[in-house]
């Protein structure tokens, strides 16, 4: 009898310890499921001054940083916290220490330089001093809220849901073409590609490239077919904009009817469909840049309703990023070229596309 009730003890201990384990574990899946997840974001830090994470609230435990973008890249060097930087987590900023690991953007030719002419440096890219920080937030997506409208994308919604090979053929300057990416699977078109082929697992999609780096989408028309055409795409990708907000460039007005001509080019070869996206602000101290890319983002949202085709706000993107980060943090050639982190904010906007 005594026995029996030692035992009968035991089982009720050991289902309350089981209990209290199963709810802990739904405790720790439930805090986990609300953190949002940031991998690869870039910084450039200078002396000890703080920069700001993209987001506030970061989670204690979950930072790392490392000199290279993905953590399996040759040479990675992982830094330590206390010894080569700070975190206010509350705040979200990291600051490098003194006598840290971490290259000193301060020693940057570039370092506070307004109205800056890069021909007057003989290396002025932003790659030596880059550091890249995995980490979670307790804060909410800021990226991926307002979704877009692919009312004018049904033939490439049904051809990704029926398996049907598909040709997307990206049209636009340096940035389109990858620039600054280190390597063709990171940049923005091939990282939506991928994505889409996760959504849709039949999706038979060939990508192709067909960028003018250093030109305009007026040179895009001048080389439409021999560029775009010849490929006889079905869904057209028109990344214009950066060129042709710099000084002596072209007027939004140009702008957006060279974007609408594109469109009727694409439409009138075998009725492909199109995306037209906007690009972001250059570095706001680069001397050649006319300083007014509002315009010209508003140019191809109306080229887009004129037109009839889809579009993909980038701009919005990269301002909400730049309300917390510095440009140059985001930048390789601190000018107009994203970095990996960059190239992963075009893919976020591209996700907007409401499938």
């Amino acid at each position: 009898m005594y026995s029996s009730k030692i035992s009968n003890l035991y089982y009720l201990l050991l289902l309350i310890c089981l209990s209290w384990n199963m709810q802990a574990s739904a405790s720790n899946a439930s805090t986990t499921r609300k953190q949002n997840i940031i991998e690869g974001e870039s910084f450039v830090l200078a002396n000890t001054s703080p920069s700001n994470f993209l987001y506030t609230s970061i989670v204690k435990g979950s930072v790392t940083v490392r000199s290279t973008y993905l953590p399996t890249d040759s040479g990675s060097i992982i830094y330590t916290e206390g010894t080569d930087y700070t975190i206010d987590y509350k705040k979200g900023t990291i600051a490098r220490t003194v006598g840290s690991r971490i290259p000193d953007y301060a020693k940057h030719p570039l370092f506070e330089k307004t109205d800056f002419d890069q021909n007057n440096f003989s290396n002025y890219s932003n790659n030596p001093f880059f550091v890249w920080v995995d980490y979670a937030t307790k804060k909410r997506d800021i990226l991926n809220v307002d979704k877009t409208s692919t009312v004018y994308l049904s033939q490439f919604i049904s051809k990704l849901e029926n398996g049907s090979q598909f040709t997307i053929v990206s049209s636009g300057n340096s940035i389109a073409a990858g620039a600054e990416a280190s390597s063709i699977q990171l940049r923005y078109q091939n990282r939506w590609v991928d994505y889409l082929k996760a959504l849709y697992p039949k999706a038979n999609i060939n990508l192709q490239e067909a960028s003018l780096p250093g030109y305009t989408s007026r040179e895009a028309i001048t080389n439409w077919e021999a560029y775009v055409g010849i490929k006889n795409p079905d869904l057209v990708l028109l990344g214009w904009g950066m060129n042709e907000g710099n000084v002596g460039g072209m007027s939004p007005t140009e702008y957006q009817n060279n974007l609408i001509k594109l469109v009727q080019l694409a439409k009138g070869q075998n009725n492909a469909e199109v995306i037209i996206y906007s690009c972001f602000r250059p570095n706001d101290n680069w001397h050649y840049s006319a300083h007014s890319m509002n315009l010209y983002t508003e140019a191809a949202k109306q080229a887009a309703e004129i037109a009839n085709c889809a579009y993909v706000n980038v701009y919005d993107i990269f301002e909400k990023v730049f309300a917390r980060k510095d440009q140059p943090s985001l930048l390789s050639n601190n000018i107009n070229h994203p970095n990996n982190f960059g190239h992963w904010l075009y893919f976020q906007a591209f996700k907007n596309l409401q499938f």
